[in-house]
């Protein structure tokens, strides 16, 4: 199985390089072909490593040794249990759906092998992420994915919009890095390791061991490791402060951009913290420090979907939100629950993108939704295709988002840690919101009347197969999870080894008891306010966009100021631009100013000039071709060296 585990991650390494050398010379077919195949092959092999798993075989061992410091040996390996098998399939099965989508939708991009290849090389690093078994190899594959997510997100490099995109996630994402960092020199420098096994063998003898950052202020060692830890999720998954960079990366392509925000880039931050519960678990401060920015997040994004006009901003807003429900679960130590919700997320999620996009296709590249309308008919497919993963992520039972969700709401309710009730509400009020923002989309794109100009109208109908295959592909886990892993991935225990979970804080075994089957549990969530918040949004938005399609506009300048917060990010960006961007900006231009040109140029290099200009204009003044120049300046010469010797003397 050991080179089954290298295989893996290599067959996309494999695409990727032979798409990126020599994707001019095979042709666009050929390339294609081949990165798909070998997509394929990797698929099928965490296919067979997800089954030999769930019969019990766990794998944690080197790969081989990179480098050894003293005592220390750093080295590239696998860990391959339950957690790291799921998303190995998740992430293989999303990418390869996105793959076939890339023909259609790339189809006439003159970047089209570049592509494929940046890609596959996305999907690797994200493999390598999530089989680490060790500190090192997850950090190489976390910088990874943010290498490539800079040059997917800047992919159509002629666009400044998609250049200050980029530079945007890649600066953002350094912040939260830079947090991680420090969080695994801290590893290293008290465990002397950074394997995960040996790490969290001795995290419980560091329980109460205090350290002091600011002299005089005790902080102990698992809060401060934790909280540097998750500040770098922040920035991989997107958490409140350091969200800004994900809605900017709808600048790339659709099918990167379900990429990313489905299996891949931003769900690296939620599984990192899963992996390592050994550490969280430790601190009750760092817990509820990540339960209430997933609270934030959950909550005040979501509020933000309500105002987004173009489609692919709809759905990346919504992402922000889900992945603060998985963070919220991540703070009440329902692993498994935010694990799952992971699961199902990519599924629907990476079906709203690639269904978006289909809409986009139709509608040559037109994004803004308010030039859209009637599309149910003359894109059929697309259609209910995004219905389904609209009820999806409204968490309509007994659709695979429900139970994620459902179950999120539940433990969040049963926790007892600081931030829970703020959690709580937070979680339970999203749920309208979500429904409200998601079926708004919906019925803007496809109800109603059409708005598109005529020429536009005509030429409409449904993209190929290409297109519309992974669109149905996608569908059927978004149906079938929810009823098939419900209970193992809840309460059987599925990511129980590599989940540890305090008594005190175990809110999914509080639970268990009221589980009784995935058909009761989806039965009882027609009773529970979830669904009715849910049934009020959806509700709510045929009101508002298919009954009263006047009212938004109405409601919208009775509320204007809201409106505008709202429409401004919270002034975020605003800010961004104008604290850090603008002060780097005015800092480079100071030290420009004072170090470059007064100290530098002035002082050092026109300096010197002048000393020798000056001198020499007065020492001109006694060369000057007449004997008693000469003679007067050898008195004078003569003069101060006799001062000088009778000085010294």
């Amino acid at each position: 199985m050991k080179t089954l585990y290298l295989l893996i991650p290599l067959a996309p390494l494999a695409g990727a390089i032979l798409a990126g050398f020599f994707g001019k010379l095979l042709g666009r077919a050929t390339t294609h072909r081949i990165a798909i195949a070998l997509m394929i092959a990797s698929f099928a092999m965490s296919l067979v490593v997800f089954r030999d798993v769930a019969q019990g075989n766990i794998f944690n061992g080197a790969v081989y040794t990179w480098l050894t410091s003293g005592d220390t040996v750093f080295e590239i390996g696998f860990l391959i249990d339950r957690l790291s098998a799921t998303m190995m399939v998740v992430v293989n099965f999303v990418s390869l759906m996105v793959h076939i989508y890339t023909i259609g939708y790339m189809h006439d991009d003159p970047g089209y092998q570049r592509f494929f290849s940046y890609i596959s090389l996305f999907t690797f690093a994200m493999l390598m992420l999530v089989m680490a078994n060790n500190f090192l190899q997850l950090f190489f594959g976390w910088e990874a994915v943010g290498l490539v997510s800079y040059l997917l997100i800047g992919f159509w490099y002629t666009r400044p919009s998609a250049i200050y995109a980029n530079l945007k996630a890649f600066l953002v994402n350094r912040v939260g890095d830079f947090g991680f960092l420090l969080g695994i020199a801290l590893v290293l420098l008290y465990f002397r390791t950074l394997d995960y096994a040996q790490v969290f063998a001795l995290a419980p003898q560091f329980a109460q061991y205090p350290i002091e950052i600011i002299p005089g202020v005790a902080w102990l060692l698992p809060t401060v490791i934790c909280i540097l830890l998750f500040i770098g999720a922040m920035g991989k998954s997107a958490q409140f402060p350091l969200h800004v960079w994900l809605p900017d990366s709808m600048e790339g392509p659709t099918p990167i951009s379900a990429l990313i925000h489905a299996a891949t880039m931003v769900t690296a931050g939620i599984f990192m913290v899963a992996r390592m519960s050994p550490l969280f678990e430790l601190s009750e401060a760092a817990l509820s420090f990540v339960m209430v920015i997933g609270a934030i997040t959950a909550f005040f994004m979501a509020l933000l979907g309500l105002v987004q006009n173009d489609i692919k901003r709809v759905v990346a807003y919504s992402t922000l939100s889900q992945l603060g429900y998985m963070t919220v679960a991540l703070g009440a130590s329902a692993y498994a629950a935010s694990i799952f919700h992971l699961m199902t997320h990519a599924f629907f999620k990476a079906l709203l993108f690639l269904a978006a996009g289909s809409v986009i296709i139709a509608m040559h590249h037109e994004q803004d939704m308010r030039r859209m309308g009637g599309l149910k008919k003359t894109l059929p497919i697309t259609y209910w295709t995004a219905v389904i993963g609209s009820l999806a992520l409204a968490g309509i039972p007994p659709f695979a988002g429900f139970f994620s969700k459902d179950a999120i709401i539940e433990a969040v309710h049963a926790s007892t840690l600081p931030g829970s009730g703020v959690a709580y509400f937070a979680v339970l009020s999203a749920v309208f919101i979500t429904a409200l923002y998601s079926f708004r989309l919906l019925f803007l794109t496809f109800h109603g009347k059409p708005r598109m100009d005529e020429e536009t109208r005509h030429h409409l109908h449904e993209p190929s197969w290409v297109v519309t295959a992974p669109l149905a592909m996608l569908a059927i886990p978004w149906i079938y999870a929810g009823w098939a892993y419900s209970e193992p991935m809840l309460f059987g225990g599925w990511v129980a080894d590599a989940s540890v979970v305090a008594p005190a804080h175990d809110v999914l075994a509080a639970l268990k008891d009221e589980f009784h089957g995935s058909a009761t549990f989806a039965l009882h969530g027609l009773m529970t306010l979830p669904f009715w918040l849910a049934a009020a949004g959806v509700a709510t938005a045929w009101l508002l966009y298919i009954v009263r399609p006047a009212w938004p506009a109405r409601i919208r300048q009775s509320f204007a100021a809201i409106y505008t917060v709202l429409e401004q990010k919270y002034g975020f960006d605003r800010f961004n631009d104008w604290f850090f961007a603008g002060g780097a900006r005015k800092v480079g231009s100071g030290l420009w100013n004072i170090g470059d040109v007064a100290v530098i140029d002035g002082f050092f290099v026109n300096g010197s000039a002048r000393v020798v200009a000056w001198s020499s204009a007065i020492v001109r003044q006694f060369q000057s071709g007449y004997i008693y120049h000469y003679a007067f300046t050898m008195i004078i010469g003569v003069l101060l060296l006799m001062t000088l010797w009778f000085v010294r003397v």
